[in-house]
């Protein structure tokens, strides 16, 4: 009797749990931030312009894991991004090429694990990990922003960006009075 008890329980606790987990974790799944390779948002640009917010990082970086983990997952952060921006994950060591208006970007070999070009070009040659870079609409680099950055951090720099203050003025000014 008893273990009849307990397998009912059992079947019971599963059959709740299966019916209501769903409900409880897919929204998780399809959240977060809508990431892009250089070329899909280059194509969804063509049709509505954004912003672009271009995450540059490695697969070795301890700390892109850790923006990616937390920052990145932000609910604030995911929100005003996904609006604001198109975002662009760019692992600035793949071996793929990018081609872009005419010009095909490379992996090219040396330092730890070779280069490629776009990372170098987005970010004047000065490899840090994570680093992001904020185009304009037309690609225009508005600012490059290396080291990892807390969500509040982020936040400062995304409201900068989007409302076009940093035409206006300089971040450091904004990051201090905000």
């Amino acid at each position: 009797m008893r273990i009849t008890a307990m397998i009912t329980g059992l079947a019971l606790f599963v059959g709740l749990w299966c019916a209501f987990a769903p409900a409880t974790h897919a929204p998780q799944t399809e959240e977060g931030i809508h990431w892009m390779s250089w070329e899909e948002a280059v194509a969804a640009n063509e049709k509505v312009k954004k912003k672009f917010i271009v995450d540059v990082y490695t697969q070795w970086c301890g700390w892109c894991k850790r923006m990616d983990a937390t920052t990145f997952k932000d609910p604030a952060v995911v929100d005003y991004i996904n609006k604001h921006f198109y975002a662009v994950k760019l692992d600035a060591e793949q071996k793929e090429d990018i081609t872009f208006q005419g010009t095909t970007f490379k992996w090219v070999e040396g330092g730890r694990n070779g280069v490629h070009t776009l990372a170098y070009s987005l970010l004047d040659g000065r490899l840090s990990y994570p680093s992001i870079v904020y185009l304009t609409e037309n690609y225009e680099r508005i600012t490059i922003s290396p080291g990892f950055k807390q969500p509040a951090d982020l936040m400062k720099e995304l409201k900068w960006v989007a409302e076009e203050l940093y035409t206006t003025i300089p971040f450091e000014q904004y990051r201090m009075q905000h």
